[in-house]
């Protein structure tokens, strides 16, 4: 046990003097656990010459946003709104597999500007040293723009960061990952935000019956495919009657239950090697800059 604390004091201080390096950043910031860990570090090694960003848009779930300004108050950081309306770039809405890079494009290129007028040397974001492994084109629109991953940088796995956020006594150390709500829309599904109204009131029904982690997939045709835990699906079953009529209310063509379970990252099992790791792909080649796009 005194090793496991040791070990974690010493990643700490590892990410607090990486940041402290960065002179002044301004913190690409929804809230969750990667990125409140971040904005801690920011505000330990920083003071008031850091600051925490929230994209603000359709795709962010009802609460999520309160949820991270709370945050924010507690850990003492400014904290920022910053509007993006992504879901009004075709190339988003269209929902190829790289959604996710036309999302973090706007949002870096917003920030990028946020951050250039405050006079803020980096932009800095919660990727940790596990996603690196996962199909995530926002990395590539993240080294477009020069941002910086401290906890990748500092080898911090998912399990590390989630530790660290507990011996900081944030709130979220166990909060369970939240994309956004883009995330539920199969590819080839176009991104509106009835569409998206639709998945947050879907989820905020399921998550009425007690279950915390639950998605509501948007398949073709509009279909809605609820996805909780194994230990979940009875209890999904016991009240078919009360969700199926409440999701197609409102405006899902009909309702079913994955017996798989959940499972984070399903919609991208189709994807092809070429989609995945595309050519293109600069992910590894750009490092992090002081001065932002």
């Amino acid at each position: 046990m005194a090793d496991w604390a040791d070990n974690l004091l010493a990643q700490r201080e590892r990410l607090v003097a990486l940041v402290a390096g960065y002179g002044s950043c301004a913190v690409a910031y929804s809230g969750g656990v990667d990125s409140a860990v971040v904005a801690k570090a920011a505000r330990e090694a920083l003071g008031d010459r850091a600051i925490a960003v929230t994209g603000v848009s359709a795709s962010l779930a009802d609460g999520e946003l309160e949820q991270a300004e709370s945050l924010a108050r507690l850990i003492g950081i400014r904290h920022e709104r910053l509007t993006t309306d992504e879901v009004q770039n075709p190339a988003y809405a269209a929902n190829a597999p790289d959604r996710c890079f036309h999302c973090k494009m706007v949002l870096y290129t917003k920030l990028g500007a946020l951050a250039k007028r405050l006079d803020l040397a980096v932009i800095a974001n919660g990727t940790n040293a596990d996603d690196l492994g996962d199909y995530r084109p926002g990395l590539a629109a993240a080294a477009e723009h020069g941002v910086c991953s401290p906890l990748a940088e500092c080898r911090f796995t998912k399990a590390d960061v989630r530790a660290l956020a507990a011996s900081w006594g944030l709130p979220v150390a166990g909060k369970p990952a939240s994309p956004c709500l883009s995330s539920r829309i199969a590819y080839g599904q176009a991104v509106t935000p009835e569409r998206l109204r639709m998945i947050d009131r879907a989820e905020q029904v399921v998550r009425s019956l007690g279950i915390e982690v639950c998605r509501v997939r948007c398949l073709e045709g509009d279909v809605a495919r609820i996805e909780v835990p194994l230990e979940s699906i009875p209890l999904v079953n016991e009240h078919e009657a009360l969700l199926t009529p409440a999701l197609t209310a409102l405006g899902f063509a009909s309702v079913i239950v994955d017996p798989r379970g959940f499972r984070s990252g399903r919609l991208n099992e189709g994807l092809s090697v070429y989609q995945i790791r595309p050519p293109a792909d600069r992910r590894d080649r750009a490092p992090c800059r002081s001065t932002p796009a």
